[in-house]
């Protein structure tokens, strides 16, 4: 688990503000306010665990997607090996036959424990709730139950300890203790309090609940006919592998990436976009030989950390945790590699949640579709096995491990706009989106001083040259310079060029940084080159 509160057992939910942490409720005003993420089914109340994305922000994840399609497909990097990363894509559907996830392990195995609260409706994921309880020595005590990650949830538990304790916050550290709900037996459980309860005893023991939504295929459709929305993007590649193999000219080692939306029917879906029931996928399939899935796996955690911190995310808010044993998923065999790239979300802080898991699989998806579907899923690998009297290898009939890099891209959204949401010192009350420029979602403005004298013919003449050349060029002749320059800046947009009476004698404009504020002219030819550099594009 990444986003397990730290502090709950450190200090009480009341200490004093840290200075390095973001509040996510500023961000999420943010979103809305300027067209990031909205809220899905807004004029209807909403819908739990669904999230649109505005203008401004189906941009940004555009962008991200395609920064991480280009560099993981179209330019992949240098392997181990010396040479380029052998990869292709794939676009597999949403709806599978049923028995992909018989084979996967979904139906039987993709549960998680639940438990229901009697008085307030509530339900909640067993693994995400912790327990306050006082360790004083009465044995009818209550004990305050609260949602991990949810700030609000945890200093509501803390408030009802320091009423039962009559004392005042934050608590005395030798009077409580934090524990997950795991560990309270279920014979304690008539004292336990529920996040959203009142009164002892309200929380039902933990029920398995699978995560997969169900629909049904065909017209007259019946409980024959179920089917389910894809929980991952995944198992799509691991089907279609020997397709991929036939028809391609790819050669092991390779792999195979897809992008996607996948569905989790979450218990408790919370904190923004971080937990949502329809998310999408950034994932890699990389299949190599057992003798070198280390090195594999060493190389695609290593690139991937490299490849978030090149788009932005190149602070201490980064970091690379590897598996304890007791986290490894069933595919995962003994001594396999498996880690997570964390980001330092604002609801975990000073923690961590997950922003990429990268794994090895072994060869436990390909072994077990061949087993369910009866179909060979080996492959056939020329360059090995034993030599013939010629000196050539006979070659060697086997099935690849499977290294995985699985990104959210909603998440990598999310961490984005939470590293790049930047208070601006010198303007109190101000705001900026400190976004690298490969992924902003607007790459430039085109202002003209004012809206007269000519001015903006020039800009709209160099606004749409730009436009031919590089996405989202904004354009605006509306207010003073100066609110134009602001509302950039909560759009993330890194460079203003702003036409006044000089350009109109000089040919040269004045450039805006974003992050600075500093302003320079630079001449009316040289802005689609200067573009160009900062973007990591070459001009047309």
């Amino acid at each position: 688990m990444g986003c397990m509160s730290d502090a709950a057992k450190t200090k009480s939910a009341d200490v004093a503000a840290d200075p390095g942490r973001k509040s996510m409720d500023d961000i999420m005003a943010l979103c809305k306010r300027r067209g990031f993420i909205f809220q899905a089914s807004e004029i209807y109340g909403g819908i739990n665990g669904f999230w649109d994305y505005g203008p401004l922000g189906a941009q940004l994840k555009k962008n991200l997607k395609d920064a991480w399609w280009q560099d993981c497909v179209l330019s992949p990097p240098t392997g181990p090996d010396g040479r380029e990363v052998e990869m292709v894509g794939l676009d597999t559907c949403i709806i599978q036959h049923p028995k992909v996830w018989e084979a996967s392990g979904h139906v039987g195995g993709f549960n998680d424990p639940r438990v229901d609260c009697k008085q307030s409706k509530g339900r909640y994921r067993a693994d995400h709730l912790f327990v306050l309880q006082s360790t004083g020595k009465m044995l009818a005590k209550p004990m305050y139950a609260f949602i991990e990650g949810d700030e609000e949830s945890e200093k509501r538990a803390y408030k009802l300890m320091a009423k039962y304790l009559k004392t005042n916050l934050p608590l005395p550290p030798d009077q409580t203790d934090v524990v997950p709900l795991a560990q309270i037996p279920l014979s304690e459980y008539h004292r336990l309090v529920g996040p959203d309860a009142n009164e002892p005893g309200t929380l039902t023991e933990p029920r398995a609940f699978n995560l997969m939504f169900k629909t049904y295929v065909g017209a007259t459709a019946s409980e024959d006919d179920v089917a389910y929305l894809r929980p991952e993007t995944a198992q799509g590649i691991f089907i279609q592998f020997k397709n991929v193999v036939d028809t391609s000219r790819v050669r092991v080692p390779f792999g195979i990436a897809q992008m996607g939306k996948a569905f989790r029917n979450e218990v408790t879906p919370r904190n923004f976009t971080f937990r949502s029931r329809e998310f999408e996928q950034m994932e890699i399939e990389f299949f190599c030989h057992k003798d070198d899935a280390a090195k594999w796996y060493a190389f695609w955690r290593d690139w991937r950390l490299a490849w978030w911190r090149s788009i932005g995310l190149g602070s201490d808010n980064l970091q690379l945790r590897e598996h304890d044993k007791d986290e490894l998923a069933h595919y995962a065999k003994e001594g396999a590699g498996t880690s997570d790239i964390e980001y330092r979300f604002p609801f975990t802080y000073p923690g961590f949640g997950e922003l990429e898991g990268v794994a090895d699989r072994s060869d436990y998806d390909l072994r077990q579709h061949q087993e369910h579907a009866r179909v060979k899923l080996e492959y056939f690998d020329t360059e090995r096995g034993e030599l013939a009297p010629n000196g050539q290898p006979k070659g060697e009939r086997y099935l690849p491990n499977v290294i995985e890099p699985s990104a959210g891209a909603d998440r990598g959204v999310l961490a984005v706009l939470c590293e790049a949401y930047t208070p601006d010192d010198t303007r109190p009350s101000k705001v900026y989106m400190k976004f690298h420029p490969r992924i902003a979602p607007i790459k430039a403005a085109v202002f003209p001083l004012v809206n007269k004298d000519g001015m903006p013919e020039v800009a709209d003449k160099l606004a749409r040259d730009l436009k031919k050349r590089y996405s989202i060029i904004e354009t605006d002749a509306k207010q003073s310079i100066g609110k134009r320059y602001a509302r950039m800046d909560e759009a993330g947009c890194p460079f203003c060029f702003t036409i006044d009476g000089d350009t109109l004698k000089d040919n040269t404009v004045t450039l805006r940084h974003r992050d600075t504020q500093e302003q320079e002219r630079i001449g009316i030819d040289k802005v689609a080159s200067f573009l160009g550099e900062k973007l990591g594009l070459q001009e047309n």
